[in-house]
């Protein structure tokens, strides 16, 4: 049996799996101690499905602390920064064009050393020891802590990146360091960043994955805990320790998991609907459609795997600006009112009709529309058939709207509709050949977690003039499999999910850019290397 959580900034939820089938669910309100909201809603699920915590083999976790943090700019630590690309990496300094309160959070300690490589493999400059110990000792001397090291051209070889981490190590025994080439893909300057913010989170983790920790212990479970990341995957709380930007995306990465789970549908358009907020993503061959361009995180560029997700001010909480002297207007238009971005988001409880409260939202039309089943209807103040219709048909057409700008081919797709707020999505949606909610869709966050494979990614730069295209690709699929087994996961049960090639027309011979993904199921107290998976892989190919 497996439990999955899904801490949200409003509720908290929970799920137990056994097998295939969702066995109990819950939903609490979050706190501001993550131990007692987590503790609470695994608690929860044990208890509606009378289930001893010792037959509990895995737990899968995600949470948008991380993410709060950095759009908070609370938490954070001081960050020095090592840049090995000199001298041709110095235009743009680490942290330009960030926020100045994030950067004023962190600080702007930063180092711009000799070293990194040129796209063929050729040094930019020799590596300098001596400036890594001097730099190393000078943050020691400020007391900082968490280091991010970048250098050019790290994803194709990050022996710079490596040896100054290793000689730091020596110098500044007490740091804490964050690589580029393991959060982020090429292109330095949004590589860079993605392992600034990962250096700034390292303490919060610290407190996070701890109190993780702490709950399953207070709970009695010594089953592993396991955190859900950016892509759909798994990484181990010792992992998210020490590289909590890469779960920085995982609650809508969740949700649009855990609705191909719940519907068996592996390509659509998938909408979590939230209390302030829709997300809408697209699902390929079950997992997120990762985004191929820079993704802003706390007004940050990054580049480091992301699900390529919309999100839209339309949520269970979103007002409803309507004058209450158009509640009877039978000539109302679009012109007499809108709808969001502004929410009454957890308040929903106190601030809605239906709760008793004075402020118009888009639950209390759902639920004059016979959407909405839950609050009392009979507090909602009376709008004509005509105002009703109106702003439920504004609401379909921001929801038909928010498909049309994520999907990537002509003609009508399936529609998931998940989230706490998916009574929003009416039977019918332009550009929806059919609109599917499943069950136990208010917790496939949590579903997303617990069903979470384990996966492994290789994104790498071929000659295939050096080395045959077949010849090239097997090589790099049995090393994607290779990381997931090393992650956890069962060999028997891997599968290639992805092949994405890119021809670089800019390099000398047939060159291009290959990233594969591989996942795999997590090995639950079985052998994790036995067996033999050659023949599974396979996977979605796109070349460019």
């Amino acid at each position: 049996m497996r439990i999955g959580v899904d801490v949200g900034g409003t509720n908290t939820d929970a799920v137990l799996i056994d097998g295939d089938t969702v066995i109990a669910s819950t939903k609490i309100i979050t706190t501001s101690n993550i131990s007692d909201c987590v503790t609470a809603a695994i608690q929860g699920v044990l208890s509606n499905a009378s289930v001893q915590a010792a037959n509990v083999q895995a737990v899968m976790i995600g949470t948008t602390h991380f993410t709060n943090a950095l759009v908070e700019r609370k938490r954070l630590d001081r960050v020095g920064v090592m840049r090995l690309a000199s001298p041709s990496g110095e235009a743009l300094p680490p942290m330009t064009a960030w926020p100045d309160a994030l950067s004023d959070a962190i600080g702007r300690e930063y180092f711009l050393l000799p070293g990194g490589y040129e796209v063929d493999g050729r040094e930019i400059a020799p590596f300098d020891a001596q400036a890594v110990r001097q730099a190393a000792n000078t943050l020691k001397q400020k007391g900082i802590t968490s280091i991010a090291i970048s250098s050019a051209f790290a994803p194709l070889n990050h022996d710079m990146e490596l040896r100054a981490a290793e000689i730091i190590g020596q110098e500044y025994p007490q740091a804490r360091i964050s690589l580029s080439h393991v959060v982020g893909r090429l292109g330095l300057v949004e590589r860079e960043n993605g392992a600034i913010l990962n250096a700034a989170l390292l303490s919060l983790a610290d407190q996070v994955t701890s109190s993780l920790e702490k709950a399953a212990q207070m709970l009695g479970i010594s089953a592993p805990i396991y955190i859900s990341q950016n892509d759909g995957t798994l990484i181990s709380v010792d992992q998210a320790r020490q590289n909590p930007v890469l779960t920085i995306g995982s609650g809508p990465t969740n949700s649009m998991r855990g609705a191909a789970f719940l519907t068996g549908v592996d390509d659509a358009v998938v909408v979590d609907v939230g209390g302030t907020t829709s997300d809408f993503g697209v699902l390929k061959n079950g997992f997120p459609r990762e985004s191929a361009i820079a993704v802003d995180i706390g007004g940050v560029r990054t580049n480091f795997r992301m699900p390529d997700i919309l999100a839209i001010g339309l949520g269970g909480g979103s007002r409803v600006h309507l004058d209450p002297a158009d509640y009877g207007n039978a000539a109302i238009d679009r012109a007499d009112f809108c709808i969001g971005p502004d929410s009454v988001g957890y308040a929903i409880a106190q601030k809605a009709f239906l709760f008793g409260g004075d402020t118009l939202t888009t639950s209390d039309v759902a639920a004059l529309c016979g959407a909405a089943d839950f609050g009392e209807s009979s507090l909602v103040p009376a709008l004509c058939g005509a105002a009703k219709a109106a702003v439920w048909q504004e609401i379909q057409d921001m929801m038909a709207a928010g498909i049309d700008r994520v999907k990537t081919a002509p003609g009508d797709c399936d529609l998931i509709a998940v989230g706490g707020g998916s009574f929003l999505v009416g039977k019918r949606v332009e550009g929806a050949a059919r609109v599917i909610k499943p069950k136990f869709a208010e917790v496939a966050n949590a579903v997303g977690a617990a069903i979470a494979q384990v996966g492994g990614q290789i994104d790498q730069i071929v000659d295939y003039d050096v080395v045959p295209r077949v010849e090239a690709l097997a090589g790099l699929k049995k090393d994607a499999a290779s990381q997931v087994v090393a992650a956890g996961g069962q060999a028997g049960s891997i599968q290639i999910v992805e092949i994405d090639e890119i021809f670089l027309s800019y390099l000398p011979g047939r060159s291009a850019q290959v990233r594969i993904k591989a996942v795999g199921d997590l090995a639950l107290g079985g052998n994790s290397s036995a067996g033999d998976n050659s023949d599974k892989l396979t996977g979605a190919h796109h070349a460019h």
